[in-house]
């Protein structure tokens, strides 16, 4: 095993013990499958947030110029059946089970489910590469949620987060060549990269690895392309929430590439492993709007959804949890990200004390 150099990372956060699991848990965001569903759903995202209706339904509107479908659950269907297939070749033989936050399937359902189908021990998959408390600690909350009314409720232990795995690099790295691969030859070179992220309140941000997470995972990738130029931007800011978020804005930085002369950028959402609305919303036509008016072509990369590469290093995360010896793949500086979350990993920087969650470094 790589030792850990990154300060949240410490040895006594590994799991020493090889474990026999039952089930497979691909725990995920969800998103609305039609027009009845978006305000259902936005309900379900907003609960806890003192929104005015003008801007709820505002944020309906957005969902609503797709007819009312975010491609996030397709992606996350498709992502299950490789992974079965994944699991499969590898004669890993578990049965994969998938829970929402915010649609169906519920991951309240889920667990219930798995209860009655016998499951004791399971292993969970957040669809979150990059530790903050949107992409792992509110996740562990509903865990938590989902299994504190269950009598005798499944154990379920969390992979750790795989943005140095060299699958998530080689996966994203192949996307944004595939992108570059689009550019007139005669410009490819020029063509500046910027990776993507969504913005979080700067003061949850203080309370995560989640920028220098990012900041690794965009110079490996750079780096496995053989490039050593790239920025990186924040989409999907909520700062009308009222408190700053993380920035440079990535509209900001196309209309700077604009004054600057540049003709060509390649835009790769590293911060999402699939589709969500804030990919083919807010780059693919609100960002590409603002890159025209700014004279810049703007090329999207695709993020690593189902690529095999990607779909195997969840299958080794998984190894690693069943055989103790296994080798824990990273790149980078950091080694390989914790099994078991500290105490105050990954806070929401709100006042009050933390909600209870699971997969901390009280389990196992």
């Amino acid at each position: 095993m790589t030792e850990p150099s990154s300060p949240d990372a410490s040895p006594e956060r590994y799991d020493p013990t090889a474990h026999d699991y039952d089930a497979v848990l691909v725990v995920s965001f969800g998103g609305p499958e039609g027009p009845d569903d978006v305000m259902p759903f936005l309900e379900n995202v907003l609960e806890g947030l003192k929104l005015p209706p003008q801007a709820v339904k505002g944020i309906a509107r957005r969902y609503q110029r797709f007819g009312g479908v975010s491609p996030i659950n397709a992606h996350t269907r498709d992502l299950i059946a490789a992974l079965e297939a994944e699991l499969a070749a590898h004669s890993i033989n578990l049965p994969v089970y998938w829970g929402n936050r915010n649609w169906h399937p519920f991951l309240n359902d889920t667990l219930a489910q798995m209860h009655a189908d016998g499951i004791e021990r399971a292993i969970a998959y957040i669809t979150s590469t990059f530790g903050s408390y949107s992409g792992c600690r509110r996740y562990r909350e509903d865990l938590y949620t989902a299994t504190v009314n269950i009598e005798r409720p499944p154990i379920i232990d969390k992979l750790r987060l795989g943005y140095n795995h060299p699958g998530f690099v080689q996966a994203m790295a192949e996307r944004v060549r595939d992108a570059l691969a689009t550019v007139p030859a005669e410009r490819r070179e020029l063509a500046p990269l910027v990776f993507t992220a969504h913005s979080l309140p700067v003061s949850m941000a203080q309370h995560a690895p989640y920028e220098a997470q990012l900041t690794e995972s965009a110079q490996l990738v750079t780096a496995a392309l053989g490039r050593t130029h790239w920025e990186l931007a924040y989409q999907s800011n909520n700062a009308s929430y009222g408190e700053p978020w993380l920035e440079p804005r990535i509209e900001d930085v196309l209309v700077e590439k604009g004054k600057q002369g540049t003709t060509d950028v390649v835009v790769a959402p590293i911060g999402f492993v699939c589709d969500h609305m804030e990919v083919v919303l807010d780059l693919d036509v609100e960002a590409k709007q603002a890159a025209a008016d700014a004279g810049v072509n703007l090329v999207r990369a695709g993020t690593v959804g189902s690529h095999p590469s990607y779909v195997a290093m969840i299958r080794e995360l998984i190894e690693e949890r069943m055989d103790a010896s296994a080798e824990r793949r990273a790149l980078g500086r950091f080694g390989p990200s914790h099994d078991f979350c500290a105490v105050n990993c990954c806070l929401s920087g709100r006042p009050g004390e933390p909600k209870p969650s699971l997969c901390g470094v009280a389990a196992g």
